[in-house]
């Protein structure tokens, strides 16, 4: 039998009881298909589903091969090493134990003596060349993406489940990934917002609000089709107000008509040179008529009615999304990251970076560039007194805002709301509600724990906390705050973030984020600390 995923009937509600999907069925094949939609419609739980890790409402899941799948993200333990993302842990010691001569022929009959290689060669063909034996903890955020993805191809599954892949990935590291799945003879279900790789699918599904569409062709199919559609929903709204408009019309002159009748009866009834019986004739007669004019338009009304609430029903309701700042009143003098001689890492043996200087003032906007590994969520944490130099200075001199890529100044246990009043106590109720609003928290929204958002809505929750108060850092610290965004939430971040009036210090691997938020200078990190400017 061939691999394949089948979706029957199937719904899913959280436990608030919010629907995300219902009723969708689909069947999936070898090839890669991209899924998109906007931020909380539901994409990584339906990808849970297929995975077992969530059970529906109604309706089924089969699944007919192997399944992997690649989180958005995972918290590594301090004792998890790379062998043990690849499960072999426990065969590369009975291999030791095996060279030292403590292992039984039950124990040696159960070594698979090609893994170890097996798992270097994956890891090499992301770009990795660690030991095994390297601890998780010590990965950085691109690192450990490439570290899960060669875990992926080591397992050999029919099918792959990736939730935003591209997330942390430098370039290098979303070149491996496209080579890894044009190479791929199984099938992909790939959740993500990087046009880069959507272009690179054989299809796309759009989830909405309205259900599941499948679209046969890669992101610039979609988008043309999307367009298409866009185009035939409005001129089918225009007819269907038109016909509305045209009934109403008639209708109301019909019953002009039966008015000027009725009138004219009163009038002939009033002069009393007409018999009764003729008079109760004609009115009986008149009667009916209204009756069956009624009826008329009353049919007329109602399938116009019909025709104008089908064609409205074609459209997705969607709150919109403004990032709007209050000023930093940061001075163009103002003084605002001091750095020098700062020796980064965890290790002083091998440091990321070493003898780095630079400075900040006013309201510039400078990028920290350079490939995995080399040190930039390190050198913000650093920054941001999350940890210690291994030696140097690192100052920030005004107020700023930490927004790193866990969004780590959320409590999860609290609501969005709460979140917001724990860090701007100086915004009353009426302040939260309007910016929670505004960032598409609105009414029992506000009100959701944290841990129920999905990746897309925790991060714009961290950003209506960390940027949408009345008194804003005069310095905001962002560690790819592209992640997880949908493309319209992207479009209005860059859109907020241009109209922001402080100093902006960003890590991203997205340039044309970078482009288009106006990043003046970049500060690059390399291989034992180079840089350039």
């Amino acid at each position: 039998m061939h691999a394949s995923i089948t979706l029957s009937c199937l719904s899913y509600s959280t436990a608030d009881s919010h629907t995300l999907f219902k009723d969708i069925s689909a069947v999936f094949g070898k090839g890669l298909t991209g899924f998109v939609g906007r931020n909380g419609v539901g994409k990584t739980t339906l990808l849970k589903l297929i995975a077992g890790e969530l059970s529906p409402a109604s309706g089924s899941v089969e699944v007919n091969g192997r399944i992997a799948r690649l989180e958005q993200s995972v918290a590594a333990g301090e004792r998890e090493t790379l062998a043990s993302l690849f499960g072999i842990a426990a065969n590369l010691e009975a291999i030791e134990r095996a060279g030292r001569g403590e292992a039984d022929a039950e124990l040696i009959a159960g070594i698979d003596w090609a893994a170890e290689e097996r798992a270097e060669a994956a890891l090499a063909r992301f770009g990795l060349a660690f030991p095994l034996a390297t601890p998780l903890a010590r990965l950085s955020g691109g690192e450990m993406t490439r570290g899960r993805l060669a875990a992926l191809l080591f397992d050999e599954p029919d099918f792959i489940l990736l939730d935003e892949p591209t997330n942390n990935l430098d370039a290098d590291g979303r070149d491996a990934l496209l080579q890894f799945l044009h190479a791929f003879s199984g099938g992909a279900l790939v959740v993500s917002h990087d046009r880069a790789l959507l272009e690179a699918m054989d299809a796309i599904v759009e989830l909405t609000s309205l259900g599941m569409t499948r679209y046969g062709g890669n992101f610039g199919f979609y988008e043309a089709e999307k367009e298409a559609e866009r185009q035939a929903r409005e001129h089918a709204l225009g007819e269907a107000e038109k016909e509305s408009r045209r009934v109403a019309g008639v209708v109301r002159q019909r019953s002009e008509r039966k008015a000027r009748t009725d009138s004219r009866g009163r009038a002939l009834r009033k002069r009393g040179d007409m018999p009764k019986m003729m008079l109760d004739g004609m009115k009986a007669t008149s009667e009916a008529t209204a009756a069956r004019q009624r009826d008329l338009s009353q049919r007329q009304m109602e399938q116009a009615e019909e025709r104008l609430a089908s064609a409205k029903a074609r459209f997705e309701v969607v709150q919109p999304f403004a990032v709007a700042l209050s000023p930093s009143g940061l001075a163009s003098s103002r003084h605002v990251i001091s750095v020098t001689g700062l020796c980064g890492g965890y290790r002083p043996e091998v440091p990321l970076f070493a003898d780095l200087t630079f400075e900040m003032a006013g309201p510039e906007r400078v990028a920290i560039s350079g490939a995995n590994g080399t040190g930039k969520s390190t050198l913000l944490k650093h920054l941001a007194g999350r940890c210690r130099p291994l030696s140097g200075k690192a100052e920030i001199l005004v107020p700023h805002a930490f927004f790193d890529q866990t969004v780590s100044l959320l409590d999860p246990a609290e609501t969005v709301r709460d979140n917001f009043r724990r860090l701007n106590p100086d915004d009353d109720e009426n302040a939260c509600r309007a910016t929670l609003a505004r960032f598409r928290f609105r009414a029992d929204a506000a009100l959701r724990q944290v841990a129920t958002l999905s990746g897309g809505e925790t991060l714009r929750a961290g950003l209506a906390v960390a940027i949408g108060g009345s008194r804003p850092a005069q310095l905001l610290i962002l560690d790819e705050p592209t992640n997880h965004l949908d493309l319209d939430t992207l479009a209005t971040l860059e859109t907020g973030l241009n109209a922001y009036d402080g100093a902006l210090l960003v890590v991203s691997h997205d340039p044309v984020f970078l482009a288009r938020i106006g990043i003046t200078r970049q500060i690059r990190l390399g291989p034992r600390g180079k840089r350039g400017d």
